[in-house]
């Protein structure tokens, strides 16, 4: 049976899971051998079908919002892999001046506004792009991308029922890698199926196989079209499973290898390859030559970040908010 999805689809896709799977890969290298990057590190590695799939159903101008897995949002979007990994860096040609972190990507100019290091943080300023977006009367519609973990904060059930209320141009997508930080989805709810929490607010909501880009894709584009048209907000849980830790520190006793080898069988890298071979959209020689070229990029993005300058100490209280006039400061 033959796919709905075109070749140029399917190599974007591949290229794209690639990117974020090596330049992952490299990071942590960088990380755990090298000790050139320190600090809170999420990888992003087994979730790509998510980025490939929500990328070929929304466009550029569609504004994306994520927590602190997010260098494979910011990739998908667009920012530059050398200004991610000068970020990871800590150097000054980072995405946040080498002052934000791996929690922190930004790329406001991309559309990517973060990289949230507070819990569910991102879901109520999702909802508030939304409204932005919305009261300038584009039909632009936002992503806001959240985990398992998230979904049991406060400030879900308020943004959901706001979003709804005013009929806002905003998914809220669920990223669901079963375990939080380390805790499973079963031990932390009696509602163990996540996009049934719409339920309560009359949100559409679906659950999606987040291993494959043609599932999230036809998910995200039913949705953004909903939105698009006035429909207002939609749930989906997407689910999904991290390869790595929930972060580099994580030892992993909370799951069994045999469990993260039946995740690995479904790579969604492994799934596009299989269909681009199967469908003759390229030959194993023109994956082999994609995946060189992506080694370099991801390469010439340590070459980057190693020589950038660190940050000049005159930038350490710039880009920090703050009041003039606080009345209630005490010297």
């Amino acid at each position: 049976m033959p796919t709905k999805f075109s070749k140029e689809t399917y190599l974007y896709w591949y290229e794209l899971m690639q990117l974020i799977r090596q330049f992952e890969l490299k990071a942590e290298e960088k990380y755990k051998m090298a000790g050139k990057i320190r600090g809170f590190f999420h990888a992003f590695v087994g979730q790509e079908a998510l980025a490939a799939g929500c990328m070929t159903a929304t466009r550029q101008d569609d504004p994306f919002i994520t927590a602190y897995r997010d260098h494979g949002w910011a990739l998908a979007k667009g920012v530059s892999p050398n200004a991610c990994m000068a970020e990871l860096y800590g150097k000054a040609t980072g995405v946040a001046k080498g002052k934000g972190g791996s929690m922190h990507f930004f790329g406001v100019e991309h559309k990517f506004f973060g990289g949230h290091g507070i819990v569910g943080a991102q879901i109520g300023t999702g909802a508030g792009l939304a409204f932005a977006e919305q009261y300038r009367g584009t039909d632009n519609v936002v992503l806001c991308f959240f985990g398992d973990g998230a979904a049991r904060q406060g400030i879900l059930h308020e943004t959901f029922n706001m979003a709804m209320l005013w009929k806002l141009p905003v998914i809220f997508i669920c990223e669901n890698n079963h375990y939080a930080m380390g805790t499973s989805v079963e031990r932390t709810s009696n509602v163990r199926d996540i996009y049934k929490l719409a339920d309560a607010y009359d949100m559409p909501g679906d659950m999606v196989d987040g291993m494959d880009p043609e599932t999230v894709h036809d998910a995200v584009a039913r949705a953004v079209k909903r939105a698009r048209e006035k429909g207002g907000p939609t749930l989906l849980e997407m689910k999904t499973y991290r390869y790595k830790g929930h972060s580099i520190s994580d030892p992993q006793k909370y799951r069994r290898k045999e469990e993260l080898d039946e995740y690995k069988t479904k790579d969604p890298i492994t799934l596009v390859t299989k269909h681009i071979l199967e469908y003759n959209y390229a030959t194993q020689q023109e994956l082999d030559a994609i995946d060189a070229r992506i080694n370099e990029v991801v390469e010439e993005s340590v070459r980057f970040a190693e020589e950038s300058p660190w940050p000049d100490e005159s930038e350490l209280l710039k880009d920090v908010y703050a009041e003039k006039d606080y009345p209630f400061i005490l010297d």
